[in-house]
């Protein structure tokens, strides 16, 4: 028997209330003194703690009460005692809901799916056996008939009618008994809260009423099974929900221990509720994810098993010592990536930073250098122009024009070469030359000295731009991770589509419920209106985080409220969802919050 987990859990500890329950009440009863004040206020005690334990639930759409019965302390014990029960009655019908809802949908999208399509799904989305039993199967009626395509396609179809047949039926009832529920609770919210003695008994008498019409609904589905029905396994046992003596419903007013024999009696039905369903959803279920997609799950699985046995090869198990030269070699590059592209450019913007003036200075030094060199060569030129000239020139004659009387002299020299350089002024005009070239290049490389040192900071962070990227990289994993919650709890932009449809099932179900009260079916009507409050529940849960962190969570459940009472009308309910998308933070597309 499949059981989701979380029901699960939840029928663990509604069995162990009810028993509980059950021994408390017994003890009560045997004992002598059972109707004394002392263990009356053990009993108060007792209940006082179990609805504490019940209190510790998901939060989920408020009963609807008076807005001034909000107030717990003021609620007598009876009625709070009730209220409980009732609360536990919408969450136990909200998450049935919720999980046929789940699986309705997955079958209805795959209604809508081409032949192919649904060939596919039962050949290699049903699991290895269905992928064994369905092939050959395939390969039989293609050799008897020749149409096995078509037949594999209606197959399909009628798998995934029956399925959407009995989970379809499982939503009407349980859609019906919830708003009728809802429907009673507002009727004698009222009364509970100010006169609890009077319509206790008959609101317990009606959701056991209730209780029997939910029988008389689903009560059959285990019977209807098909004769060449694709549900796996033997249906439910049928559903038989214990109901309330005679004695007790024409009673006009209870006793404490007929109250808890009452309540017990509402927990036991619950039990029984999930259970039948619980085993009827499970065989109309969606197939789980690793169903699905077996086939790529199976691919990965020899993919890993190859490379494991690649590794293996490759290990010191089987005497190859691959794998740690590959491990050294991989930490090598680690450490030379980090100390190239990490530490050396922080450590060279660092001392770009913060040692400026020592680079300065360092700076000067060298332009001293070079003005070192100019001199001499001015003098140098100085020289050799009074020399060849004979006149004085004065000190700050210019190095061009000294430099032209050089070129002039060297090129007059060249004619006789080899007798001007022992004794003319050829050699001291290539000295001069020598000198000119060297003072040339110490001003180039002090220029790009300078755009050097003025760009070591660009250079550094061009330098840690892998490093950059790669972190960068990780953080987006990191933050793809966290947001891949794409729920209608969730954050992103996801999460908050998903939130706004909410809104949108939301006036879906309130305009079918109109169109089924415009045409007289109110059977119909009662459920779109359980859908309804099914699709406030969702949003309910869904915006109680985010509404709290913007501060309009007042506002805003005060509107979801508004939108599950029965009586108030269409029209109102699509002006107050219309203003919920518009107006609440988070119910916003991005691009408007942005």
């Amino acid at each position: 028997m499949e059981v989701p987990a979380e029901r699960g859990s939840m029928d663990v500890k509604t069995l162990i209330s009810l028993y509980s329950n059950k021994l408390w009440n017994r003890i009560i009863n045997i004992l002598p003194f059972s109707h004394s004040n002392f263990l009356g206020k053990i009993s108060s005690l007792y209940l006082q703690a179990i609805r504490t334990r019940s209190r510790r639930r998901r939060p989920s759409l408020p009963l609807p009460l008076p807005s001034h019965s909000l107030d717990t302390s003021v609620i007598p014990m009876e009625a709070s005692r009730v209220f409980d029960v009732l609360e536990d009655i919408l969450e136990h019908l909200f998450l049935n809901l919720h999980n046929i809802q789940k699986n309705l949908q997955f079958w209805q999208s795959r209604a809508e799916e081409s032949n192919a399509r649904k060939a596919y799904f039962m050949i290699f989305e049903r699991g290895p056996r269905a992928f064994i039993t369905r092939t050959v199967q395939f390969i039989r009626e293609s050799v008897a008939q020749g149409s096995s395509l078509q037949l594999l396609s209606q197959s399909a179809s009628a798998h995934i009618s029956e399925r959407i047949t009995i989970l379809t039926s499982l939503r009407y009832s349980l859609a019906t008994f919830l708003a009728q529920v809802h429907i009673d609770i507002d009727k004698f919210g009222e009364e509970l809260v100010n006169d609890p003695e009077k319509s206790l008994s008959s609101l317990l008498v009606t959701i056991n009423g209730l209780f029997s019409k939910l029988e008389a609904a689903i009560g059959h589905l285990h019977a209807t099974r098909q004769s060449d029905s694709s549900v796996d396994g033997s249906y439910a046992f049928p559903l038989v929900f214990e109901k309330l003596p005679d004695v007790n419903q024409e009673g006009s007013q209870w006793t404490d221990c007929e109250i808890r024999d009452a309540i017990n009696l509402i927990y036991q039905n619950l039990y029984k509720l999930d259970s039948y369903l619980s085993i009827l959803v499970s065989k109309h279920r969606k197939p789980r994810k690793l169903t699905l997609y077996w086939i790529h799950y199976t691919c990965g699985a020899v993919g890993l098993s190859v490379c494991s046995v690649w590794l293996l090869r490759h290990s010191s198990l089987m005497g190859s010592n691959d794998i740690e030269n590959w491990v050294r070699e991989a930490r090598d590059s680690t450490i030379t990536f980090w100390n190239d592209h990490v530490e050396q450019p922080i450590l060279s913007i660092r001392d770009e930073l913060f040692e400026t003036f020592r680079k300065r200075h360092r700076s000067v030094m060298e332009l001293e250098d070079v003005q070192l060199t100019a001199n001499s060569l001015h003098r140098m030129l100085l020289t050799f122009s009074e020399q060849t000239q004979g006149q004085k020139f004065p000190e700050n004659a210019s190095d061009q024009q000294m430099l032209e009387i050089v070129m002039a002299r060297y090129e007059k020299e060249l004619m006789h070469p080899i007798q001007n350089l022992l004794k003319g002024e050829l050699a001291h005009a290539l000295l001069i030359q020598i000198q000119k070239l060297k003072l040339d290049i110490e001003t180039a490389m002090l220029e790009l000295n300078q755009i050097l040192r003025a760009n070591e900071i660009n250079f550094a962070i061009l330098a840690a731009l892998p490093a950059f990227f790669v972190s960068l990289l990780l953080i987006m994993l990191v933050r793809a991770w966290v947001k891949q919650d794409t729920r209608a709890e969730g954050r992103g932009r996801v999460a908050r589509i998903q939130r706004r449809l909410l809104v949108v099932e939301v006036e879906k179900w309130i305009m079918q419920y109109q169109t089924c009260m415009n045409q007289g079916k109110e059977k119909d009507a009662q459920c779109m209106f359980g859908m309804v409050l099914y699709s406030l529940d969702r949003l309910y849960r869904a915006v109680e985080r985010h509404a709290k962190a913007t501060g309009e969570w007042l506002c805003l459940r005060q509107d979801i409220v508004e939108l599950a009472k029965p009586g108030l009308d269409t029209a109102s309910k699509l002006i107050l969802t219309a203003r919920m998308e518009r107006v609440y933070d988070c119910l916003l597309p991005s691009l408007k919050r942005q």
